[in-house]
C-alpha cells in the first residue's frame, strides 16, 4: 500500500495485545511471545515517525498486569529495561521525544533511575512523540488526576466552580498530548481494556484478529486507510460536517 496516499492520524494509541497467543501457535512458551512483540514495536514506532504519524501511545503494562504469574511479569520488567537499554540512543538519533504514562512508583528504583534518564535525554527532541504506558490504567489516571482538583480547592488555589473537563485533563497523564484520533487494538478482542478511557472519548476504534508479534507495516497501513474513510461527526450530524467540510 503506497503511504503516501494514506492520510495519518495525529495521534495513534494502540493496545498491543496477543503475544502470549502467538506463542502458543507457535509452540513456544510465552517469553517468546513478549520478545517477538518487542521487535513489532520497533518496527511500528519506525514506520509511524517515517510517515508523519506525530504522537504514538503504546500500552505496554497495565497496571491489572501486575496479578499475571510473578516470572512473566519478572520477565516483562527485563524486556523493558533491556529495550531501554538497546534502543534509546536509536530512538535518540531519530528525534523521537519519549514519554511515560503510568505509575512509576511500584518499579525497582534503578528501572525507574533509567526511565527518567531517558526522558531527559530525549526532551527536547521534536519528532515523534512516543508515549509508553507501564503500570497505567484509565481508572487510576482519572482518580489521580481528581484527586490533585480537590488539593488545589481545599488550598484555596481553585474554585469549586471553576472545574471543567479543561481543568481535568490539564492534571492527566497525557496533559501534553492531544486526545488519540485512532485506538488500534490487536489480539482479536474488541474492549479497551482500561486504557486512555478519559481521552478515547472520540477515538475510532479499529479491532483486528492480528495478534502483535505479526502486526506489521502493512497492517497499520489498513488500519489507517479505515481509519480515513470514517466520519468524526463530533455529535453533529453528517450533512453539517459535509457542508463544513
Amino acid at each position: 500500500m503506497d503511504t503516501a496516499l494514506i492520510t495519518v492520524p495525529q495521534h495513534v494509541a494502540i493496545i498491543m495485545d496477543g503475544n502470549g497467543r502467538w506463542a502458543k501457535n507457535q509452540n513456544k512458551p510465552r517469553v517468546f511471545g513478549h520478545r517477538q512483540g518487542v521487535e513489532a514495536v520497533r518496527a511500528i514506532v519506525e514506520h509511524c515517525g517515517r510517515i508523519g504519524v506525530e504522537h504514538l501511545t503504546v500500552f505496554a503494562f497495565s497496571s491489572e498486569n501486575w496479578s499475571r504469574p510473578p516470572a512473566e511479569v519478572k520477565l516483562l520488567m527485563e524486556l523493558l529495561a533491556k529495550g531501554l537499554h538497546d534502543d534509546l540512543d536509536r530512538l535518540h538519533r531519530n528525534d523521537v521525544r519519549l514519554s511515560i504514562l503510568g505509575d512509576l512508583s511500584a518499579f525497582p528504583k534503578r528501572l525507574q533511575q533509567k526511565l527518567n534518564s531517558a526522558l531527559e535525554l530525549t526532551k527536547n527532541n521534536t519528532g515523534l512523540h512516543l508515549n509508553v504506558a507501564i503500570n497505567y490504567g484509565g481508572r487510576w489516571d482519572i482518580t489521580q488526576a481528581a484527586k490533585q482538583l480537590v488539593t488545589q480547592v481545599s488550598a484555596g488555589e481553585l474554585q469549586e466552580g471553576d472545574i471543567t473537563e479543561d481543568s481535568l485533563s490539564a492534571l492527566m497523564n497525557t496533559a501534553t498530548t492531544p486526545d488519540p484520533d485512532l485506538l488500534i487494538r490487536t489480539g482479536g478482542e474488541s474492549r479497551i481494556s482500561n486504557f486512555l478511557l478519559w481521552q478515547c472519548a472520540y477515538a475510532e476504534l479499529y479491532f483486528t484478529d492480528i495478534y502483535w508479534p505479526d502486526f506489521d507495516e502493512a497492517a497499520i497501513d489498513a488500519a489507517f486507510a479505515w481509519y480515513v474513510g470514517r466520519q468524526r461527526r463530533y455529535g453533529k450530524t453528517g450533512e453539517q460536517i459535509t457542508q463544513e467540510a
